[in-house]
């Protein structure tokens, strides 16, 4: 959602100025602040990526790296609008036209800039001659993050292979960054209610069928996050349109404890899950007899 919008509204655009209002969102750049701004201004921006969690956008040779954190978003607008208490970073353009500011009222995220992101064809567009769809030229700090299954890097089989050798909870899996990205707290749940397993079923004890009715969840998870504009529950949550996401209101268990499952009406469970919760249908997802919690 965030990098569509990006790509739509800033790719190949001209940044004129940089203004950091708050150090703490270029904390990890360590010239700091000034040299942030500097070196940014003057430069194209290219094609927006993504990896997981983390969005970069090319600038030449290097990466402006973006983790939204809790909070982080990308708003664009009228330049002139009054600057929100909660901007961080506010990029101007050569063409005068709207303005993008990195907005973050919990201060989790930040932007880092960094060498590398070029394509191996040495341009930033998925068109660019020479253009590998599973070569993303991926910036150093963001290396080791796994593929999502939206990608084309991404492989079932390697994933089935490497699932079934760690010993821990298949929730516990899908959130972690080195195996798979892309999957949060609410579309591994939203997943796993799809695909009838649960969340403390032992990483190590699926077979290959379950594994791929699985990764064919979380695909059909993620597109239709990507159809409705993400998932929303307040105002934190938007676009660089400003625009919430309307995935949330066909969610099937995560938020709905209590509630009737969709698919066979019994009540829906919330268990306490890393400092957070995972929702299951007792029924349709029956929690394992050896289970990792």
């Amino acid at each position: 959602m965030v990098r569509r919008g990006l790509e739509l509204q800033v790719a190949g655009r001209t940044m004129e100025s940089v203004q950091v209002l708050h150090p703490r969102a270029v904390r990890r750049y360590l010239p700091g602040p000034a040299d942030f701004e500097a070196a940014l201004a003057g430069r194209v921006i290219g094609v927006p990526r993504r990896r997981g969690k983390y969005l970069w956008l090319p600038v030449g040779e290097d990466a402006l790296i973006a983790h939204l954190g809790m909070s982080g978003q990308f708003l664009v607008g009228d330049p002139a609008r009054p600057v929100a208490p909660h901007v961080r970073v506010r990029f101007t353009f050569s063409d005068h036209g709207p303005d993008l500011r990195f907005t973050d009222q919990r201060t989790f995220g930040h932007l880092l800039l960094t060498p590398g992101g070029l394509d191996a064809g040495g341009l930033a567009g998925p068109g660019a001659p020479g253009h590998r769809p599973d070569d993303l030229g991926l910036p150093p700090p963001i290396a080791h993050i796994a593929p999502d299954p939206l990608e084309p890097a991404f492989d079932e089989e390697d994933l089935a292979v490497r699932l079934r050798r760690r010993r821990t909870g298949i929730k516990r899996a899908l959130l972690d960054q080195s195996l798979i990205s892309g999957v949060g707290n609410i579309y591994a749940d939203e997943a796993l209610w799809r695909a009838r397993l649960h969340w403390g079923r032992p990483t190590e004890t699926m077979t290959r069928p379950e594994i791929g009715r699985l990764v064919t969840a979380v695909k059909e998870v993620l597109r239709d996050a990507l159809i409705a504009g993400g998932t929303s529950f307040d105002s934190l949550y938007v676009n660089v349109d400003g625009e919430s996401g309307y995935f949330s209101t066909s969610l099937a268990v995560y938020g709905r404890e209590d509630q009737p499952c969709p698919r066979c009406g019994t009540p829906v469970r919330r268990d306490r899950f890393m400092n957070r919760s995972a929702f299951t249908c007792p029924r349709c997802q029956p929690r394992p007899r050896r289970g990792r919690w």
